[in-house]
């Protein structure tokens, strides 16, 4: 019962209620959003625009929009464009000096860094936008569904308003960050997804009970709690590593003795990169089925043999080298994004050493070493729960739609903001002297 407690004691605290509450109306102001289709196109002709994108890489998409893109909603690009260009800049971040100088101004310089990637998603969506219209009649949309013709009013019109829908999502994401709970893009894509989580699973519990197997509707729920056990344990895995800090003496020097030192740790990552090397991964096998595709090699043999098996998510070669790209991306944004030099420095500045490592460039050296050691394993167990909704479909014949929930990108995305999410919770609680919602602790009285 001390979980019932602790969500009694949310609403005690108005700071954290009222943060909660904007969540939820900027939430729901995104899924409406989602449901309204663009001006112009007849939404009851829009079923074989669904039945195209519920499935395959289009269904991946379509889950992160939460069915956006499959209604032909205002927010049928959803926040992807966004993403993105933050992808986009982090990367240029290595090897543009100007934004190098950005990132080491504090404040201002992310403020600066914020803008040019609204910029650049402005850019994405005017390219993505124009691009999504136009494939909307290979994608099964009659020519019956365009009330007003495809015309260039039409084009027009649409493009501001997925351009305009990507910006306010945007926005919205922004406004929860600050005056919400949690991190509001990766809400406003953890709820897009979730979205689609119900029908996916009625879905396939009909075709399971019509051969009744209702057993192995049973089977499949326990396999996938023991894959969201499993993600969570990736998810919070960390190697401590050891650390002394010297203590100051009252003649203003340090003593060096480690017996006199407080002793603590710096926590490393089993999986620093999160979902980051499945998304650079998922952008890459776009590319082996479009070149099978292209003009020049749609009528030989090996172009057949890529579109074949590389427009298949669930077929060996396409998870084969999805698996290798994860690894590979995963040790890669490790290197970037994980300062093990930086962090050899601070620890330096601040009096602190690794027991049996000397300060300054041994430690950096030995920190890069304990993160290439962990890389291995966390990339691996990474790879295999994003490839593990093959081995679902194949061995277990379940539906692609409710497949895509036993790992990837989907699952980890909704495990990495619900733990980010209820640690902020957390955080207000124990400030304030409740237990928490994800430790146990001793009884706490209120603070008046």
């Amino acid at each position: 019962m001390k979980f019932i407690e602790s969500i009694k004691n949310v609403w005690k605290i108005e700071e954290l209620r009222n943060r909660i509450v904007v969540t939820l109306g900027l939430l729901l102001v995104y899924r409406f959003g989602t449901q309204v289709t663009l001006p112009g196109i007849d939404a009851e002709q829009l079923q074989n625009l669904a039945d195209n994108t519920d499935s395959g890489i289009l269904g991946i998409l379509s889950a992160f929009t939460g069915g956006a893109l499959s209604r032909a909603s205002v927010f049928a690009l959803g926040i992807m464009p966004y993403i993105s260009a933050s992808i986009v800049v982090q990367l240029m971040g290595i090897a543009i000096p100007y934004l190098q100088k950005l990132q080491k101004e504090g404040a201002s310089g992310q403020k600066k860094i914020t803008q040019i990637t609204r910029w650049l998603t402005i850019a994405i969506c005017l390219f993505q936008s124009p691009a999504y219209l136009a494939s909307l009649p290979s994608l099964g949309v009659p020519q019956s569904a365009f009330l007003l013709g495809t015309g260039p009013l039409f084009y027009f019109s649409s493009i501001s308003i997925l351009v305009t829908g990507c910006i306010f999502a945007m926005w919205l994401g922004e406004k929860i960050t600050d005056k919400g709970i949690g991190n509001g893009i990766s809400l406003l894509i953890m709820v897009g997804i979730i979205a689609t989580l119900p029908q996916s699973f009625v879905q396939n519990a009909a075709t399971r009970m019509e051969g009744n197997n209702v057993m192995l509707i049973l089977f499949e729920l326990v396999i996938w709690f023991v894959i969201i056990l499993a993600s969570i344990m990736l998810v919070m895995a960390v190697r401590k590593i050891a650390v002394q800090y010297a203590r100051r003496t009252a003649s203003g020097g340090y003593e060096k003795a480690a017996a006199g030192g407080s002793r603590q740790y710096i926590p490393l990552k089993l999986n620093a990169s999160g979902v980051m090397p499945i998304i650079f991964a998922q952008a890459i096998m776009f590319v082996p089925g479009l070149i099978g595709g292209s003009s020049f090699m749609k009528d030989t043999t090996a172009g057949a043999w890529l579109q074949t098996n590389f427009s298949d998510i669930f077929g060996f070669w396409y998870n084969l080298v999805f698996a290798l790209l994860i690894i590979i991306f995963t040790y890669f944004y490790t290197a970037i994004t994980v300062p093990t030099n930086k962090m050899a420095d601070d620890l330096k500045r601040s009096g602190g050493f690794i027991p049996g490592i000397r300060p300054g460039s041994d430690t950096a050296e030995y920190l890069d070493k304990i993160m290439s050691q962990i890389t291995l394993p966390g990339s691996i167990f990474l790879a295999l729960i994003a490839i593990f909704p093959a081995f679902i479909v194949k061995l277990m014949d379940v539906q692609q739609g409710w497949a895509l929930f036993f790992g990837g990108t989907s699952l980890l995305i909704m495990v990495g903001v619900a733990i980010d999410t209820m640690q902020q919770v957390n955080s207000y609680l124990l400030n304030r002297h409740y237990d928490g919602l994800m430790k146990t602790g001793k009884n706490r009285k209120a603070v008046a």
